[in-house]
C-alpha cells in the first residue's frame, strides 16, 4: 500500500483583485482642531493670516485640517515658549521647509544661547535668611535694600533679584559706600552695558551675514564667546578704571574731597 503525503493547498490568486484602499488621512474642522490642540479658533486663523500655519484643504465650503496642522501648532507653541514672535516663527518654519535649517540643530543652538552666563539666579528668602546673606542685622537694612531695588517683599518672603549684587553692595557698604550710591553705580553700569551688548550682538550678526564669522559650529562659538566675553569685559573695565582714577588723582580732586570730609567730621 503506497502512502501519499498530502500537498498543501495554495490559495488561488485573482489577478483582477485590486490592493486594499489606504485609509484616509484624518481631517478636522477648525472647531475640531481647536478642541484637539486647545488652541482657540481665532488664534488658528491668526496664525494662518500671518503665514505661520499652512492653509487648510477646502472641500466644498468646509475647510479641513490634518496631522500636519496639529504638528505645526505644537511647534508654534514650543517656539513661542522660547520667546519667538509669530512673524519670526513664520520665517523660521519656511527656512526649515526649504531645507536650509534642521530643527534639531536649531534647538541645540537655542539651548546653548539660553544657557546662563553666570550662576547668579533670583531666589526668595526669609527675613532671617536675608540678614544672614547680608552679614549684618543693622536697623533699617531691609528698607534700604528695598529702596535700592535689591530686594522686593512678596508676602512673608523677600525676592532677591541677585544674591551676587547683594553681596557686592554689602562689601561696598562695609567700606563706607551706602546702598543708594551702590544702586546708582549699578544703574549706570547696567545702562551702558545694555547699549554695549546690543551693539555687540548687532555687530556679530552683521559679520555673520557677510560671511566673516564662521557659524557652522555654533556650540563651540557660543561657549568660547561666553568665556572670553566675560573675561574681556573684566579686563577692559579694569583698564578704563585705572586710567580714569589716575586722571582723577592728577586733577587734585581726591585731595580736596578728602580735606572736605575731614573738615565735616570736625564740625
Amino acid at each position: 500500500m503506497m502512502l501519499t503525503e498530502a500537498m498543501p493547498t495554495v490559495p488561488k490568486t485573482d489577478d483582477t483583485t485590486s490592493e486594499e484602499p489606504k485609509p484616509e488621512a484624518p481631517a478636522y474642522t477648525i472647531d475640531e482642531l481647536a478642541a484637539m490642540t486647545r488652541v482657540p479658533s481665532r488664534t488658528i486663523r491668526f496664525y494662518q493670516s500671518r503665514g505661520a500655519l499652512m492653509a487648510p484643504e477646502i472641500r466644498g465650503r468646509v475647510a479641513y485640517y490634518g496631522k500636519a496642522h496639529v504638528d505645526r501648532l505644537k511647534l508654534i507653541a514650543q517656539l513661542q515658549d522660547r520667546g519667538l514672535r509669530v512673524d519670526a516663527i513664520r520665517d523660521f518654519v519656511k527656512t526649515i521647509e526649504r531645507g536650509e535649517l534642521d530643527l534639531a540643530e536649531w534647538l541645540g543652538i537655542e539651548r546653548q544661547m539660553q544657557a546662563p552666563w553666570g550662576h547668579d539666579q533670583p531666589r526668595t528668602v526669609t527675613e532671617s535668611e536675608l540678614y544672614e546673606l547680608a552679614g549684618t542685622h543693622r536697623a533699617g537694612l531691609i528698607a534700604d535694600l528695598a529702596r535700592a531695588r535689591l530686594v522686593e517683599r512678596r508676602g512673608d518672603v523677600y525676592l532677591l533679584a541677585s544674591p551676587a549684587l547683594l553681596a557686592t553692595a554689602m562689601k561696598l557698604e562695609a567700606v563706607g559706600i551706602d546702598l543708594d550710591t551702590a544702586a546708582g553705580a549699578s544703574a549706570i553700569l547696567r545702562k551702558h552695558l545694555t547699549r554695549a551688548v546690543s551693539d555687540l550682538v548687532d555687530f556679530f550678526v552683521s559679520r555673520a551675514k557677510d560671511g566673516h564669522l564662521d557659524v557652522t559650529n555654533p556650540d563651540a562659538l557660543f561657549e568660547a564667546f561666553r568665556v572670553t566675553g566675560i573675561e574681556s569685559v573684566r579686563l577692559l573695565f579694569a583698564r578704563e578704571m585705572e586710567q580714569a582714577l589716575r586722571k582723577l588723582l592728577a586733577s587734585g580732586k581726591v585731595a580736596a574731597l578728602s580735606a572736605r570730609a575731614r573738615k565735616r567730621k570736625k564740625t
